[in-house]
This record gives C-alpha cells, sequence and structure tokens, in this order.
C-alpha cells in the first residue's frame, strides 16, 4: 500500500462507539496529576505544589471519556486563574476546571478535587523566631445544571495530651502529696501552678466547609487554619527555641483534650465563626491521633449540615441524620 494511500485512512474514533454493555458510569476521569501553580499571595508571588482529580459522569452509549480534554482543560484553566487574588484560592481554580471540563466532555456532571501544599510563616510563641509550617489545602467543585458547588479545607498538625493518663497521674501524686503531710489546699495550689503530667499523641485535623450552588460566600482558608490548630492542646512549631518548647508542652498540658475533644472544638469554632453561612451548608470536621502508648491510632469525625448542628445545639437533642460529603456533593433533593 502506497504512503499516500496509508495517509488517507483515518483511525476509527473508538471512543465514539456504543459501549458493549448500555450502562452509564457515575465517574471516570483521572486522578495524580501534578501541576505547579504560581498565585499571587501577599503581594509576592508563590509557586504552590498540586495534586488533581477530574471526573464526570458518563451516559450508556457514551463507550468511554475523552481523556486527553482533562489535561488540556487543567492547563487552560491554571492559565485563567487571576493571579491578583490575596489569598491562595484552590476552589476557585477546582471550579474553573469542573464548569470547563463539563463543557468539554458534554457530561451532565463534573468533578474537580485539588490539594495542594502551601507554605505559611509564624512565630515561635516564646523566642518570635520565625518558623516555616507546611500545610495542606483542598479546594473541590462540582459542576452540573444546578450550579457548581464548592468545598474548601485545610489539614493542620498539632498536639494533644491525654485527659485519662494526667487524671491518673494526678490521682497517684495526690496521694503522696497527702502522704508526705501537704494538706489538700495546698496540694491544689500545686496543681494549679505545676502542669501534671500525660502522654502525647501528635495531631492531624482536617475541616472542610462545603457551599451550595446559591452561595457567593467566601470562607477563607486562614480561618480553617485557626480553628484547627485551636481545637487540639496545643499548636506545633519546626523551629524552636528552649523557652519555645517549654511553652509549647505547657500550654498542651494545661488543656489536655481526647481526639473526640477536638472535632467538637472544631465545630465549635465554625458554628461561631461562620454563623452567616446559611443552614444548607456542609461541613466536615475529622481528627487523627497518633498514639505514642499504644500501637493504634484514633480517629473522630463529624459531618453534616449546619442546620443540623445548630438545631443540635438548640434542642440538646441528637440529629438523626448526619449529611456526608459523598451525598452533599451528589446534591441529592431532600438535602438542597
Amino acid at each position: 500500500m502506497s504512503q499516500s494511500r496509508t495517509a488517507s485512512i483515518q483511525a476509527p474514533d473508538v471512543q465514539a462507539q456504543l459501549p458493549a454493555l448500555e450502562v452509564s458510569l457515575s465517574r471516570v476521569g483521572v486522578t495524580g496529576v501534578e501541576k505547579v501553580i504560581r498565585i499571587k499571595q501577599d503581594g509576592a508571588e508563590q509557586l504552590f505544589s498540586a495534586r488533581l482529580e477530574c471526573y464526570v459522569d458518563l451516559g450508556p452509549r457514551q463507550k468511554g471519556a475523552h481523556m486527553s480534554r482533562f489535561e488540556e482543560v487543567v492547563n487552560d484553566a491554571i492559565g485563567e486563574v487571576i493571579l491578583g487574588e490575596a489569598t491562595f484560592r484552590a476552589e476557585t481554580l477546582a471550579r474553573h476546571v469542573a464548569e470547563r471540563v463539563r463543557e468539554r466532555q458534554g457530561a451532565r456532571r463534573a468533578e474537580v478535587t485539588i490539594e495542594a501544599r502551601y507554605p505559611e510563616h509564624k512565630p515561635a510563641p516564646v523566642s518570635g523566631i520565625q518558623t516555616q509550617e507546611i500545610y495542606t489545602l483542598f479546594g473541590s467543585a462540582v459542576a452540573s445544571e444546578q450550579g457548581t458547588r464548592r468545598l474548601v479545607g485545610v489539614a493542620a498538625a498539632g498536639m494533644t495530651a491525654c485527659p485519662c493518663a494526667q487524671q491518673l497521674v494526678q490521682g497517684s501524686s495526690r496521694e503522696r502529696l497527702l502522704a508526705d503531710g501537704f494538706s489538700e489546699d495546698e496540694i491544689e495550689r500545686i496543681f494549679d501552678h505545676v502542669p501534671v503530667a500525660t502522654h502525647n499523641q501528635r495531631g492531624l485535623g482536617t475541616l472542610h466547609i462545603g457551599l451550595p450552588e446559591h452561595s457567593d460566600e467566601d470562607v477563607p482558608a486562614q480561618t480553617l487554619l485557626d480553628i484547627v490548630e485551636n481545637s487540639m492542646s496545643s499548636e506545633i512549631y519546626e523551629l524552636m527555641k528552649r523557652t519555645d518548647e517549654g511553652s509549647v508542652v505547657e500550654k498542651a498540658h494545661r488543656r489536655p483534650r481526647f481526639v473526640e475533644d477536638c472535632v467538637r472544638e472544631m465545630v465549635r469554632g465554625v458554628v461561631d465563626r461562620f454563623a452567616h453561612l446559611g443552614d444548607d451548608t456542609f461541613f466536615s470536621a475529622h481528627q487523627k491521633n497518633l498514639e505514642t502508648i499504644h500501637q493504634h491510632n484514633v480517629d473522630a469525625e463529624r459531618f453534616g449540615l449546619l442546620g443540623e448542628v445548630r438545631r443540635e445545639l438548640e434542642t440538646g437533642e441528637h440529629s438523626p441524620t448526619h449529611v456526608s460529603r459523598r451525598a452533599w456533593l451528589d446534591g441529592a433533593e431532600s438535602f438542597a
């Protein structure tokens, strides 16, 4: 066959063919897409290492999605995102990508998730020495005929001190002090001035806020970070002087918290600091503590709509439903 004849033969569009089984698929897409994003923050441009996931639904008569279009849309959207914003908005980029992916793929629904690692500089608690802390920022968006739902989240590490072990140590210390002739009043004064020992965990807190299609509210990532870090016994710092180390340890032991306490404190922070958000706003608070005296780790989580937890706080009754992240993203009618 001649070269010209070969060139004139067009390869069939396999993706345009009918599938062997005409059944729709919930999600089809690409994962592990890594990009370096340049964003202007606090007047200076910074680089962020980001990982993206992009999905669309697939109709029963469509054999496959056009995978190359995902990469094209991601590159186009990154170039179109405005760099002049004061703070990084992962959910802004996710919204741009989701809306363009849905259009390019001809899908009813598109979902995009972005995970970005970025630095923050903060002073150590006593010396004031500047230390660089690395945080994780999450941004998700689901684009459909109803509009685009946005989800913004953060993850931060901290330190917790175990209340149970502390109570046990305090009880045995009290017995020894009484046996040595100290009065009850003297013992109470000692415990007021000297934090009691306990075992510690390094904790990882994650907090997400989800905004429905009709919302144009803004959720600052820094506010979420403040809530997460304040929910634990103490913040942690990569670089500290000895005075800083003493301050962190003492602070943690003066406010011991279980993994469950950390989640409840995150819920408190969301309710107090986002009182302006509607009842149909989604939230998810998760805490993982890496144990030091056990082989296992411990987890706690609360998720649902703000309206659910507000009613629970007002009435004191357990909420019968906790809307999950998947259900909220899917936009079930009963949650709209």
